[in-house]
């Protein structure tokens, strides 16, 4: 059983709020009876639900993994005319929208789904869900800057920290550092490094909290194993 307005919103009729307002106006019959009141539960299965006198039926949920390509948009459509996200994928799946970003420039795991309660959960900062990070620096890494990165930076006014920050290589020109986040800010990786006079030249997301990007070639996806989506959501 579900809450009415739940399963509005997940039907795509409108967002949870705007579906309260529906079913407050009087506009949404449950096998011929007309419901108003906010918190009434329904079987998405067994019962008949209708708007203004049309069918409501309950949306497939999807959940997928790509890997997102350099030089490409998680925008539905670009001013530009750059690529986006939505362009790798079947084309009855452009309802489905990017659970947070990266960048034009970055590269690596991105989740799309059509489910916003899952989506709430991987970006939102009280849930902590850790994303890791692999850098490509020009210069030199030490340890004590991995070490202010575990503690925090300051760049244009906001806190920007690591859960988790150690060196892959730092013995040339160019340094690897693979960094754990839990908060995923604007552009949060790269300004770290600008924060201390450093330059990303090469950023890939590898891993969304128990989900890694493992074998998926770029500019491939796959969907979620019901497995995969329990483990996220725990």
């Amino acid at each position: 059983m579900v809450r009415l307005q739940k399963f509005l919103a997940d039907a795509g009729v409108a967002s949870r709020r705007a579906s309260e307002q529906i079913i407050l106006d009087g506009r949404v019959r449950v096998n011929g009876e007309p419901v108003r009141q906010l918190g009434s539960r329904i079987d998405p299965v067994q019962d008949n639900v209708t708007l203004d006198g049309k069918a409501i039926r309950a949306r497939r949920k999807l959940y997928v993994a790509l890997h997102k390509p350099r030089g490409c948009v998680c925008s539905r459509k670009d001013e530009h005319g750059r690529q986006t996200v939505f362009e790798l994928l079947p084309q009855e799946w452009q309802s489905l929208y990017s659970v947070g970003r990266l960048d034009f420039a970055s590269e690596g795991l991105l989740f799309l789904t059509n489910d916003g309660e899952f989506a709430l959960r991987l970006t939102h900062p009280r849930y902590g869900v850790r994303k890791r990070y692999v850098a490509t620096v020009e210069g030199r890494v030490d340890d004590a800057m991995l070490q202010l990165f575990e503690r925090g930076v300051w760049h244009e006014g906001e806190k920007l920290k690591a859960e988790r920050a150690r060196a892959v290589s730092s013995g040339g020109p160019q340094s690897v550092v693979e960094l754990e986040l839990a908060e995923g800010k604007n552009r949060e990786v790269r300004r770290m490094f600008e924060s201390q006079g450093l330059t990303v030249k090469r950023l890939v997301r590898t891993q969304i909290g128990k989900i890694k990007l493992g074998e998926l070639k770029t500019g491939r996806w796959r969907t979620l194993t019901p497995t995969e989506i329990k483990t996220l959501l725990s």
